[in-house]
């Protein structure tokens, strides 16, 4: 039986969590709207060796404004952004990506987030994650639950989905990744390969994916929505089945009915 992720009870000021949500949604309304206006329209790439490392202005726009709200409301907080190392020493930590999907969002291509998330030793406190082309904030905090616009959203009265989301390494395809396309189709699964970490997961927690796969991630990418996630109900698990919160080596996201399968074509695909 697979284990679900839990939350420990560990407290965390309440008044804390609201400003947090607040500010968060407020970051991610505002990423959304320079992210529209902005979208494949001359965006200008940072010279990189591929379009998984590409950096845009827009990137160092939205990084600048994300770091200048926080570092205001939350001083004692640290911020920290891509391609930074971030300590775990820290008592809490803002972790963000102004764009998760920078190839998609230069091209245009309507796949591409902004995720954003309050995170302590025991994983996501708050996220958000903004869907900018279906216009949708997606909010989480830890005990309260998961919203869509103000909607809230709980696993369970969906049927399955017969999608599966994964995404590719910085150096292309990950080990076993053909493999555990093939089994997956032999289950009547599509795995879906879309280009953002962030909204890979959040599929999950809003029941459009029955799961997601990264066999690798910083944490940057997929706090925001793993809040979503854990709130919704879904499975957050390592490699090796255990639940955990943020593992540092490889993550599953499932609808808790579809864990146990999709794990299993997950090991197996790494074993081959």
């Amino acid at each position: 039986m697979t284990v679900l992720s839990s939350r420990p009870a560990q407290p965390v000021d309440p008044a804390l969590v609201s400003i947090a949500l607040e500010v968060a949604g407020r970051l991610a309304n505002d990423a959304s709207d320079v992210i529209m206006a902005t979208a494949g329209r001359g965006a200008r790439p940072d010279d990189g060796d591929s379009p998984f490392d590409w950096v845009t202005d827009t990137d160092h726009t939205l990084e600048r404004h994300t770091r200048r709200v926080l570092t205001s409301e939350f001083p004692r907080i640290p911020v920290f952004c891509e391609n930074v190392d971030v300590p775990f020493e820290a008592e809490f930590r803002w972790v963000v990506d102004p764009i998760d999907g920078t190839a998609n969002y230069v091209a245009g291509v309507p796949w591409c987030a902004y995720s954003l998330a309050l995170v302590d030793r025991w994983g996501p406190v708050v996220g958000v994650v903004a869907d900018p082309y279906r216009s949708q904030i997606y909010a989480a905090a830890r005990g309260r639950g998961m919203r869509a616009n103000g909607t809230p959203v709980r696993l369970g009265a969906q049927a399955a989905s017969p999608i599966v989301c994964t995404e590719m390494t910085r150096g292309g395809p990950w080990p076993g990744m053909g493999e555990f396309i093939t089994r997956a189709a032999s289950a009547g699964t599509g795995v879906r390969v879309l280009g953002s970490k962030a909204l890979a997961v959040a599929q999950v927690a809003l029941g459009h994916a029955a799961a997601a796969v990264l066999h690798g991630y910083h944490e940057w990418d997929v706090a925001g929505a793993v809040a979503l996630a854990v709130e919704s109900g879904a499975a957050v698990l390592d490699r090796n089945g255990d639940g955990d919160p943020l593992p540092v080596d490889g993550l599953l996201v499932a609808a808790p009915e579809v864990a146990d399968e999709v794990l299993g074509w997950w090991q197996a695909a790494l074993g081959a």
